[in-house]
């Protein structure tokens, strides 16, 4: 587990080193515009699916002006996706009142709305990965608080993309301890349990100490900074006006339905 976020970590940093045009945008552009894409997808009702459809294409564009591979976000989403078929896998069994498709076909408002809690993840897991990986940590949160997010607040979340690996790491030398500890390959008690995430505390407490020591001693006062000064430039304006507007208009006209009424005809 340890292993995996560190080289999560590790990835990430790689990804976000990279040069494109993604990663020459003002990491406040990309977050405004982030925050505004998780606002528009989680306000529609929760029994909308294909209006949501539109919105595929900011991440789709963040990523492919990344250069960031496909592939990297797919297997975070498959790590995730559990999360969000628990949310909502009794949708389809308490949500049963009949809803009307086109075509005179009728379906469960569940899946309707086990559909949408699906899509809705997809889509804003993938922003915030495309977010990071196109403007990395450091930037993004001294962004952040360019935008007026307490330094506190964006050195916390900093460090906890940096150290989290550190907790892992610990809990898993406990756990090979006690496994090699036990000699009959049951399962611990809830006692025992207990005790691990008590000495797990401590030992993480310990270890933040050392660290904080040892950033104390290299200079740190609890200012990030960051190799260049971020400039906003009129393309840091046209991307974030344009997706904004993007966003709004995907928002109050359904996108979908008016593209296959123009398609049909319907509209002349």
């Amino acid at each position: 587990m340890a292993m995996a976020h560190g080289g999560t970590v590790q990835r990430m940093d790689e990804l976000a080193a990279l040069e494109s045009p993604a990663h020459r945008l003002d990491a406040r552009a990309k977050a405004v515009v982030t925050f505004a894409f998780l606002v528009a997808v989680m306000s529609f009702p929760r029994h909308e699916v294909v209006a949501l459809a539109p919105y595929v294409l900011y991440p789709v564009a963040l990523l492919s002006l990344g250069g960031i591979p496909a592939r990297w976000i797919l297997k975070k989403l498959l790590v995730a996706a559990p999360f969000a078929l628990f949310i909502g896998l009794f949708n389809p069994l308490l949500d049963r009142q009949p809803v009307a498709l086109p075509g005179g076909l009728f379906v469960a408002a569940g899946w309707l709305s086990f559909a949408s809690i699906l899509a809705r993840f997809a889509l804003t897991v993938s922003a915030a990965l495309a977010l990071v990986a196109c403007t990395g940590m450091d930037r993004l949160c001294a962004g952040l608080e360019r935008l007026g997010l307490p330094r506190a607040f964006a050195v916390q979340l900093l460090f906890l993309h940096r150290y989290l690996f550190v907790i892992s790491d610990e809990a898993r030398r406990m756990r090979y301890g006690l496994a090699l500890r036990t000699a009959d390959g049951r399962a611990p008690s809830l006692r025992v349990y207990g005790s691990l995430l008590g000495h797990l505390l401590l030992r993480s407490m310990d270890r933040a100490q050392r660290i904080y020591g040892a950033m104390l001693a290299r200079g740190f006062d609890g200012e990030i900074r960051i190799l260049g000064t971020a400039r906003w430039t009129a393309r840091d304006a046209l991307f974030t006006t344009g997706w904004l507007a993007f966003f709004a208009a995907a928002r109050f006209w359904n996108l979908p339905e008016f593209a296959g009424r123009l398609l049909t005809g319907e509209l002349r």
